[in-house]
């Protein structure tokens, strides 16, 4: 039973990335979306920019959608950034089927906190999180300051500015792939 659910997976993915190949975002609409995005972390999450300064690298994904009803599936476009400057724009996507209903908005950003996890993900080809790389979500509450995490983890994930309703939160089986904006 596990492979037709595996090859179920595998094909939403190929889909969604055919898909993306379609309508990928223009450079400077993205680049646009993505500092953006930060202006809105930074505002709303205290310790936010130097968490950012620190780190050996953060990839942004502006818009993701997600959305299903038993099955689904999720879909983002981003830039991975060094320094504060662009080295290369990525797709995010997953597909799933069980218990999620619901369509949602939001923002997401990857933060790497080591050179070997930020290394690990720039050399593959094709990463996927929960078999190439464990991603920490981060959640704070109101007066949190992220100055105060520690950098345990090697990779951690902020999910932010939702809009809509989603049942089903999880990184598992996302793929993460190198993309060329139009």
């Amino acid at each position: 039973m596990k492979q037709p659910f595996s090859r179920f997976v595998l094909s939403i993915l190929l889909l969604t990335s055919t898909i993306q190949s379609l309508f990928a975002t223009p450079i400077p609409v993205l680049e646009a979306e993505v500092n953006s995005a930060l202006v809105k972390f930074t505002k709303e999450v205290k310790g936010a920019e130097a968490f950012l300064a620190k780190s050996k690298g953060y990839i942004v994904f502006p818009s993701v959608i997600k959305g299903g009803f038993v099955v689904g599936g999720e879909y983002g476009e981003g830039a991975l950034r060094m320094n504060g400057v662009t080295q290369h724009y990525y797709s995010m996507t997953s597909g799933s089927i069980g218990l999620q209903a619901g369509i949602q908005q939001r923002s997401i950003i990857i933060v790497f906190a080591s050179q070997t996890a930020l290394d690990g993900f720039m050399q593959s080809n094709g990463w996927e999180a929960g078999v190439d790389g464990s991603i920490a979500v981060v959640t704070w509450g109101a007066g949190s300051d992220l100055s105060s995490l520690s950098y345990e983890k090697p990779i951690y994930a902020f999910v932010f500015g939702a809009k809509g309703l989603m049942y089903n939160l999880t990184f598992e089986g996302t793929k993460f792939s190198k993309i060329i904006p139009k």
